[in-house]
């Protein structure tokens, strides 16, 4: 028996607050990937691990976001905390590795395509494993054309969005990095769930595991916690919103002269008897 799956429960709401947390943890990720490279080298990493830890977040929360209006209407849904949390921790390591070879090697090449590729694989790791950690009265089966696509949508959207943040250059820039960030992820779990069909089992047992309501509070206060602080972080730092370092020089800068200012006057050269060739070491005989 066929369940009857609806991912749209509540309208366009939970895809909406879904797509902006994908955002939010895109933006502040490759923003600090961005911040990563105008760095001495001994704080690239840590710059490298904030930003992994935001975009493994944001995908982790805009997932379960997008969950709460997936139901199965015959049959109640629940969820393993344990494989629920793994699927957390996947996508920050995974998403992690790509971020630092992009962040090490350079947005350009070989890195890009690999550090994009693991990166996107990690979208796409996260998604099916939380999928995995779903518990209802039925078995979920996926057609493999479509799981295909929707992993080379995370691949080439990750690629794209690693790209632009390494292009060191202004805010707006970044901010349209996040929003392909955002659509990739989006795009991916989506693309992911059309692929998904519910077979359900004859027996009308209650499966185990946690409701979606039990798992709202840690899903909101944890990640969200951890993105607002990351979102601090980057809004007091200047070379975060600059996108560069000022490289202009002191005296360049209004209001801070590096040296007295001397008005500049044209002025006859001064004599110098010593060019004569005749007399070099003595005055030039005058003339009467």
């Amino acid at each position: 028996m066929q369940g009857t799956v609806d991912g749209f429960t509540y309208g366009l709401v939970t895809p909406l607050v879904a797509y902006l947390m994908a955002c939010l943890g895109g933006a502040l990720g490759l923003r600090c990937t961005t911040r990563s490279m105008l760095v001495a080298r001994s704080w690239r990493a840590g710059w490298l691990a904030l930003g992994s830890a935001a975009i493994g977040s944001g995908i982790w929360t805009m997932h379960f976001i997008a969950m709460m209006g997936f139901t199965v209407k015959e049959t109640p849904l629940h969820y393993d905390k344990p494989t629920t949390f793994a699927s957390l921790g996947v996508a920050i390591v995974m998403v992690g590795v790509g971020i630092f070879i992009v962040g090490y090697r350079g947005a350009t090449g070989t890195a890009l395509f690999t550090g994009g590729t693991l990166t996107g694989l990690g979208v796409a790791s996260m998604h099916y494993l939380g999928m995995a950690g779903m518990r209802l009265n039925g078995k979920l089966e996926y057609n493999t054309l479509t799981v295909s696509a929707s992993v080379v949508i995370a691949v080439a959207a990750a690629t794209t969005a690693l790209w632009a943040a390494g292009q060191v250059r202004g805010f707006l820039w970044s901010v349209g990095a996040s929003l392909v960030m955002g659509l990739a992820v989006s795009g991916m779990h989506y693309t992911g769930m059309a692929a998904l069909s519910v077979h359900l089992h004859g027996s009308t047992s209650t499966p185990g595991g946690d409701s979606p309501a039990a798992l709202l509070a840690p899903m909101m206060i944890g990640p969200l916690v951890f993105l607002c602080l990351a979102g601090v972080v980057v809004m007091f730092d200047p070379m975060m919103v600059m996108g560069k370092p000022d490289w202009r020089p002191a005296e360049k800068r209004p209001g801070i002269p590096a040296h007295p200012v001397v008005p500049h006057t044209r002025r006859r050269p001064s004599p110098r008897p010593w060019r004569n060739r005749g007399h070099r070491g003595s005055r030039a005989p005058q003339s009467w």
